[in-house]
């Protein structure tokens, strides 16, 4: 994982994507450095899509429910409007915006700012999900994340849907998404296939009276 740049010059701006499958920790990445930004002194302003409404109409969340407040906006060009005073900008779920965010993501950074950018890089026939291709290529800075497999246990690049839809943009959770490795990947749309897993200490647990047996 990349380290988010340290040294911001008074008048430098620039773009960092955190970018992955569903589950993969782009939102708690993109609250981490917002955290920092913000115990460095920086003036910090977090956005997020109308559409994304699956725990907070007023709070961005991750799924492990790490929360930070923010702006809830209908469009993108509505971004620079409500961050004229900020020196980071946070952009999350950056997937659900037209293709104006790659604009306006611009438009903050040659204005001096920190853009900070987290969404789906692909979606769940595992296509590249627009604009973030193009996000991605105008980046300074990239961090791809990657979640375990529901299936395999290994490392999950791609977003499963559990559902039946053939909607592009299907917000949902757990119930409608699982994170795949590549080989367990079945696109459109597959059955459930993740196992219950204890609790962590409840797994220590049973090792401990194992090895003692």
């Amino acid at each position: 994982m990349m380290n988010e740049p340290s040294f911001l010059p008074n008048h430098a701006g620039w773009i960092e994507v955190i970018c992955g499958g569903m589950f993969s920790g782009k939102t708690e990445e993109l609250i981490r450095r917002a955290r920092r930004a913000h115990i460095a002194g920086q003036n910090v302003v977090i956005v997020k899509p109308a559409v994304d409404n699956r725990y907070s109409d007023t709070e961005v969340v991750s799924h492990d429910e790490s929360t930070l407040p923010g702006i809830t906006v209908d469009t993108a060009d509505q971004i620079v409007l409500l961050t004229s005073t900020a020196r980071v900008v946070c952009i999350d779920e950056a997937q659900f915006f037209d293709e104006r965010i790659v604009e306006v993501s611009n438009t903050l950074a040659n204005g001096g700012k920190r853009v900070i950018i987290a969404g789906l890089d692909m979606d769940f026939e595992g296509k590249p999900f627009e604009p973030m291709p193009q996000l991605l290529a105008i980046a300074e800075y990239i961090t791809k994340l990657h979640a375990i497999c529901a299936e395999s246990g290994m490392l999950a690049n791609f977003s499963q849907r559990v559902v039946e839809s053939s909607d592009q943009v299907l917000v949902g959770e757990k119930e409608a998404y699982e994170p795949r490795a590549r080989h367990c990947f079945r696109p459109p749309t597959d059955k459930k296939r993740g196992r219950p897993r204890p609790p962590i200490n409840q797994t220590i647990s049973d090792n401990n009276t194992k090895e003692q047996e």
